[in-house]
């Protein structure tokens, strides 16, 4: 799996649990899910995003180049 695809499913994940959590425990969780956006927002204008740099550093493979994917 690479980087690209198990960083949505991290947020996916996340933003699902953080809602499930606001609901069923304490509505205040919902700053967890808004801080979620904020960074899929962030990293949307400048690229970076602070998952990817821990994901790439427990050595997940980056998306290989266009040429070499079929």
């Amino acid at each position: 799996m690479y980087i690209d695809r198990l960083l949505r499913l991290i947020a996916g994940t996340f933003t699902l649990i953080s809602l499930a959590l606001a609901h069923f425990h304490n509505p205040n969780w919902l700053w967890f899910t808004a801080f979620i956006g904020l960074n899929l927002l962030q990293s949307g204008f400048t690229n970076w995003c602070p998952m990817m740099t821990i994901l790439d550093k427990l050595g997940v493979p980056k998306l290989p180049p266009a040429e070499c994917r079929k």
